[in-house]
């Protein structure tokens, strides 16, 4: 029998020594990883509620026609911040991209001059009251004011529902 052979071979309790100690410093490394990880915790940085738009010049009324009107919707804020400011007439507000059936973000047809939810297929007119679908009341709208500055900022942290859309701050009056 040669000697050389089984002091090369790994014998049971070697293997099983082996194991043991590499299953040990693999959950003391994954308890450091842990520890580690606990000192940086997961925060989730959100914008302010309040931004600014621009100037009321930025926002000049629409030119009539016998389709749309003196209606214009700005779309540049629907990605980043769930809002479109719409301008109607001398009015301007901010309403939330947000369904009032099952928080869809609709989308604008300038063409039909209405929101339409791709979800459940709620609609809305371009001042946000919904008249076909399952949703329950029109879109909410956010606080629109003139800012010291002399820029147009909305709140997205003041709601206004259906029966306050006529109070001041659920709507910006811009001098035409």
């Amino acid at each position: 029998m040669d000697v050389s052979a089984d002091k090369q071979r790994i014998n049971r309790r070697m293997f099983l020594k082996i194991t043991g100690w590499g299953s040990f410093f693999v959950t003391i490394g994954i308890f450091i990883a842990g520890t580690v990880r606990f000192l940086f915790p997961r925060v989730l940085f959100e914008q302010p509620p309040t931004f600014k738009i621009g100037f009321p010049k930025d926002f000049l009324p629409a030119v009539p026609d016998m389709r749309q009107g003196t209606l214009r919707v700005y779309e540049q804020w629907k990605k980043d911040h769930s809002v479109w400011i719409v301008r109607e007439g001398n009015r301007l507000y901010a309403i939330y991209a947000k369904c009032t059936h099952l928080g869809c973000t609709p989308n604008w047809f300038a063409d039909e001059r209405i929101f339409k939810c791709p979800c459940h297929g709620s609609r809305f007119y371009s001042n946000g009251v919904n008249f076909a679908g399952p949703a329950p009341r029109p879109l909410d709208r956010f606080r629109i004011f003139l800012a010291s500055d002399g820029r147009i900022t909305v709140d997205k942290s003041r709601i206004y529902r259906f029966r306050d859309f006529d109070k001041q701050g659920a709507y910006l009056y811009l001098e035409v």
